[in-house]
């Protein structure tokens, strides 16, 4: 099934402000589709405009139906990656191997989630932590699935690109995911900000260390968007973390305060994680992307005063 798409929605697609709640998934598989095709992707790794088709197909069957790590996540996180490609003019300063590696990254980087996280696995002693002996069992897994289906003839890609090109490809690929496990966050937060001052396009690990903050911010970008969009990923993302404690609190295992129903409101879970993650890491992408400015960083310290301003009327009806 084809669509066409309207060139007003081609436009819309770059923009941080895209609302992803109105698409049905076959309007997203085209929309993930057309981004391929948009960056010279396609033609870049001589795709099969048919297995790239049947690849998204095999993608979205392989995220699961969780509230918060689904499909749509994984279409929100390409989208975010989209847009700071288009609005920081990337080609520019990157290859089109690298725009094609953190794009489909971005499509694999939570591929079969199961809804808990790490470390639910470990702390369980899930099979998953016990095959990647505790070490990011999650993001592990999820690269083991985006390899295995580019392992088929059918759903491969890269099937046309020669060794060493998909060696590249892999190796980035995995490096990109790997980096999505906010264990990590610190570590890679910091390696990046070391070289801010003297970034060099030209250094393969300063591009590396780029990469990796990239997928970071699209991972965990909701609140760049606007309110009316963002707001609804909040309540997917505490039904997933309730979920999770009220198995460990039924399993009697460790229960982060943070995913506790008893303990969490909607502004708690969102201030610290505005303040303290999100807008250091953004601030910091936008000294070298100053464009960021206006369309990332401001939209975080609105949404910070506006979950602030939320904390307050709440306690102020509770003394009530």
């Amino acid at each position: 099934m084809q669509y066409t798409l309207s060139q007003e929605t081609i436009a819309y697609l770059k923009q941080p402000t895209f609302d992803i709640w109105h698409w049905e998934p076959n309007e997203m598989l085209s929309l993930l589709e057309h981004m391929y095709h948009e960056l010279n992707l396609v033609q870049e790794f001589n795709i099969n405009p048919i297995t790239l088709k049947r690849w998204l197909l095999c993608i979205q069957e392989n995220y699961r139906n969780n509230p918060f790590h689904n499909f749509r996540h994984c279409f929100c996180v390409t989208q975010m990656m989209y847009g700071m490609i288009n609005l920081c003019k990337l080609w520019e300063k990157m290859s089109r191997e690298d725009l094609g590696i953190l794009l489909t990254a971005c499509i694999c980087h939570d591929l079969d989630h199961p809804g808990y996280n790490n470390t639910y696995q470990i702390n369980a002693r899930t099979e998953l932590a016990i095959r990647y002996n505790d070490i990011s069992p999650l993001e592990n897994h999820h690269c083991a699935i985006a390899f295995q289906i580019l392992s088929n003839p059918e759903t491969n890609i890269f099937s046309n690109v020669d060794a060493p090109t998909f060696k590249r490809i892999r190796s980035g690929v995995i490096m990109l995911i790997l980096a999505t496990d906010m264990a990590r966050h610190n570590e890679i937060l910091e390696a990046f900000k070391s070289k801010i001052g003297k970034f060099d396009f030209s250094k393969e690990d300063h591009v590396n260390s780029l990469k990796m903050v990239l997928i970071k911010c699209c991972d965990i970008s909701n609140e760049v968007r606007p309110f009316e969009v963002s707001e609804p990923w909040v309540d997917c993302l505490l039904e997933e973390y309730f979920n999770q404690s009220d198995k460990e609190k039924e399993q009697g295992l460790p229960v982060a305060p943070f995913m506790d129903r008893e303990k969490v409101t909607k502004p708690t879970a969102q201030i610290g994680f505005i303040k303290f993650v999100l807008i250091p890491m953004f601030e910091t992408v936008a000294k070298l992307f100053t464009e960021l400015e206006d369309v990332m960083v401001k939209p975080l310290t609105g949404a910070r005063d506006r979950y602030e301003k939320m904390k307050e009327e709440v306690s102020s009806s509770d003394t009530k």
